[in-house]
């Protein structure tokens, strides 16, 4: 509707409409032939079919380019628009890698083991549940242990830790279950297609009813009152949230970047939603990003004048 409201005649809507169009060849060109590459397909008939379809496309883009002046810049200031987005993204994700510190899970099971016997602790849910980013299995973000026993210690009677991996096949359903500790710490995994909606609730009651059926886990509340009754313990879901610290010392690009990109993740969807959470059982924890510490802080201690 903007588009049209702004052009206001079709012979200018023409011009931004075939530049968008050849673009769009262009990038389906580039694409497939990745997609040739890692299906293997000889380098040969690689070369063949981007040499060709690259002169046509080519020829069709430069008969294009008087219209640019009437029209077509629409289409690559929406393109440059859509690229920054992206490319904030995809920036910001690298400058954040620096931050994250996995660890070994090995490490910290006994740790929680002994938490979650530990009856001097007040239980702060029955059941755990903590999203990770770790693509390793033996590993864990050192943020999500510091969650769990540092300051207010986090006992639970079963600890959970959710992964979720993008598949390239886009309906992908599928999941893994690998019992750390049996009964006390358990590790799931989902493999989704990039076309399926990541319903994370509803996937996660589904596996534990399976595993319940198949007596691989006990979701009995360990209350006496409740456990006489059956009943189910509670789940509590934790989200890590990171913001900006200020005491951050980033180079002038990289604090524009990040600044865009905190900003970007404020106007759009939250995890808690995007996962398919409940609202009612998610805690989100914030807690602060710092990738570049400021290393020289000028600040000097006086003393108050001795009286003579």
């Amino acid at each position: 509707m903007g588009v049209v409201l702004f052009f206001r005649e079709s012979a200018k809507m023409e011009a931004a409409y075939g530049l968008a169009i050849i673009t769009t060849m262009f990038m389906t060109t580039i694409l497939f032939a990745n997609y040739m590459v890692l299906h293997r397909v000889k380098p040969l008939w690689i070369y063949i079919f981007l040499t060709a379809y690259i002169i046509i496309e080519s020829s069709f883009l430069v008969a294009l380019m008087d219209k640019f002046l009437h029209g077509g810049y629409i289409t690559l200031m929406i393109g440059f628009f859509l690229f920054s987005i992206m490319y904030v993204w995809y920036r910001s994700r690298k400058i954040k890698n620096r931050y994250v510190e996995f660890v070994r899970m090995d490490e910290y099971v006994p740790k929680l083991e002994e938490l979650s016997n530990d009856s001097s602790v007040p239980k702060y849910a029955t059941h755990l549940v903590y999203l990770t980013s770790a693509n390793n299995p033996k590993e864990i973000e050192h943020k999500i242990i510091y969650s769990i026993l540092s300051g207010k210690p986090k006992r639970a009677d079963i600890f959970w830790f959710v992964h979720v991996d993008t598949m390239d096949d886009p309906y992908t359903c599928e999941y893994s279950v690998e019992h750390i500790i049996p009964n006390d710490i358990i590790r799931v995994e989902f493999r989704l297609g990039f076309r399926m909606q990541p319903r994370i609730n509803l996937m996660f009651k589904k596996v534990v009813e399976d595993l319940v059926v198949n007596r691989e886990v006990n979701v009995t509340s360990r209350y006496d009152s409740q456990q006489r009754n059956n009943m189910a313990g509670d789940f509590k879901f934790i989200v890590m949230e990171k913001f900006l610290s200020q005491d951050n010392e980033l180079p002038f690009f990289e604090r524009i970047v990040m600044r865009s990109y905190f900003w970007l993740k404020s106007i759009s969807l939250n995890e808690e939603k995007g996962f398919g959470l409940e609202q009612s059982t998610v805690l989100v924890e914030k807690f602060p990003l710092i990738i570049a510490p400021v290393s020289n802080l000028k600040l000097k201690r006086t003393y108050p004048e001795e009286e003579e």
